[in-house]
């Protein structure tokens, strides 16, 4: 290759490694690193476009349980742990007809397309984890908000019904379940 044709072409191998660089950079911002699951940014995107085409759409919101306890007794890696199989429920319960997301700390958001069942979701997140030969508890608070049950869908809207109903789950005996205030 010439010296012209090498000069013309560094600017372009530059641009290109940048360019892949900051998509990298895009891409896993959108992602927690721990879960795999979507970040706060990530979810909110698709979400909206989920409520503006999905009358039947539902938003939940979901809380670990005695989250501090279980890292207190147990560990930080076995509160990963049981974070991380949280996420992987959730995310195969959403499957191709929802998106989960994690807001942060013990807090989780998805939304399906249709309202599914839910009480599947539950029991698949009450199940236990095995972590170094430990079976440690989970288990999870749920709220939930239909979104044709809104005067105007909006996200913003589901969230708050949402967190509402998960608050009012941990405040039922046992702190445990699904309480839908919206139905």
């Amino acid at each position: 290759m010439d010296t012209q044709a090498l000069a013309l072409a560094l600017p372009l191998i530059g641009w290109a490694s940048h360019t892949a660089l900051l998509t990298h950079r895009l891409a896993t911002a959108r992602r927690d690193p721990l879960t795999g699951l979507r970040t706060r940014a990530g979810w909110t995107a698709l979400a909206e476009r989920v409520i503006r085409r999905h009358r039947d759409a539902v938003v939940l919101l979901l809380d670990l349980d005695d989250f501090k306890n279980l890292n207190d007794s147990h560990g930080h890696a076995a509160g990963d742990f049981a974070l991380a199989a949280t996420a992987q429920r959730l995310a195969a319960w959403c499957g191709r007809n929802g998106i989960a997301g994690r807001l942060g700390g013990d807090e989780f958001v998805a939304i399906a397309r249709q309202a599914p069942d839910l009480e599947s979701l539950c029991r698949a997140l009450r199940q236990p984890v095995v972590h170094a030969g430990h079976r440690l508890p989970v288990s999870v608070s749920v709220g939930s908000c239909y979104v044709r049950d809104l005067p105007v869908r909006s996200l913003s809207d589901a969230l708050a019904v949402a967190d509402c109903s998960m608050y009012a789950a941990k405040g039922t005996a046992g702190r445990r379940g699904l309480r839908p205030l919206s139905r």
